[in-house]
């Protein structure tokens, strides 16, 4: 009888891990598409966008935190009874901040840079993840893990400085692929920030915040400072007038959303079940199939340093697992979740 317990538990555990592997594969290689085809499409032309591109990555970002925090105001309702946390409100502010600049750079830059090079930076983000610990939380680290972290920004730069044999990336100028780059060194800083200051949080006030109640206030506040600069730019009519001549955008728009609402469930749920590892190893092998897919779908020519480039990030960071990644599980089994994700 006990062995047919223990057998059914374990059935029962592979299904749920087969269902978190399969709903974040799902959720965010299709988020990826999403986020590439709004972003470098050519819709119909309005009278207001006469280049038919959306025009406005900040509405993109408010898009996902509308509902994001329609789950988060649920899920914190059903845990709770309650919207409010153990810590002040405006405490949430700064990372909700960095996590609408970080959210821009990731979207903005897909006009000037191609996805694959994105899912690169978006792996190499170990460096200031490391220096916004030290700065923020006092962490240390050995100097094997900063050499790890440089060899992945090593085979960045590889990446980066590759060009394709046969396009040579020539669809942008020099200047657009270099603030393109820009706009990732700020999508990555930005969310080192924004992960650094909730492990503080929920250091700082340790059982009063857990992450659906992070959830629910980071995205309040974000929907605040995506609102105001949409409404005080122009965007936002700019936005609903392209919207309204391009229904089309506007279903990738809600895709994009919900993918992206799906996948953060996903990953709350992977890691209260098997742990910030598994979530880990997950997450990089998504990064690898979205590279693929993106490659496939939207034409991107590979060049052999770009092949290396990839080949030294995601090998560095399979022989780093029992190094800094251990080191940074540890750390997160003692807080009281997952810290909300960009993702």
């Amino acid at each position: 009888m006990v062995k047919d317990k223990e057998s059914e538990t374990f059935k029962e555990k592979a299904i749920k891990l087969g269902v978190c592997f399969v709903g974040l594969q799902v959720s965010y290689i299709t988020w990826g598409v999403m986020q590439e085809t709004v972003t470098t499409t050519t819709y119909n032309p309005t009278p207001l966008v006469p280049s038919g591109k959306f025009p406005s990555a900040t509405f993109l970002v408010f898009a996902n935190r509308i509902l994001a925090i329609a789950i988060a105001a649920v899920l914190c309702l059903y845990r709770h009874g309650t919207l409010q946390s153990g810590a002040p409100f405006w405490y949430f502010s700064p990372c909700s901040m960095s996590n609408v600049l970080s959210s821009y750079g990731q979207y903005a830059a897909l006009k000037y840079v191609a996805f694959p090079l994105q899912v690169l930076f978006k792996s190499a983000k170990l460096i200031p993840v490391m220096l916004m610990g030290t700065f923020l939380s006092g962490t240390t680290y050995s100097t094997t893990e900063y050499l790890e972290a440089l060899v992945i920004a090593f085979g960045v730069a590889v990446f980066s400085l590759s060009k394709s044999s046969k396009h040579a990336e020539s669809a942008h100028s020099e200047a657009d692929q270099m603030y393109g780059i820009f706009l990732l060194v700020m999508y990555v800083t930005c969310d080192a920030f924004t992960n650094q200051w909730q492990s503080k949080i929920k250091k700082d006030y340790r059982g009063g915040v857990d992450s659906y109640q992070m959830m629910f206030a980071v995205n309040t506040f974000s929907i605040l400072f995506t609102m105001s600069y949409l409404l005080t730019s122009g965007e936002w009519w700019l936005a609903s007038d392209f919207m309204a001549h391009n229904p089309t955008a506007c279903s990738h728009i809600l895709v994009n959303a919900v993918t992206s609402a799906t996948g953060q469930l996903f990953i709350f749920y992977t890691v209260l079940k098997f742990g910030p590892v598994v979530l880990t190893i997950i997450m990089n092998t998504r990064q690898m199939m979205s590279m693929i897919v993106s490659c496939i779908l939207f034409d991107h020519p590979l060049s052999m340093g770009s092949y290396l480039g990839t080949a030294i990030v995601f090998g560095m960071i399979g022989l780093a697992r029992t190094g800094l990644t251990a080191s940074m599980s540890r750390s997160s089994r003692r807080d009281s979740g997952p810290a909300l994700s960009v993702e």
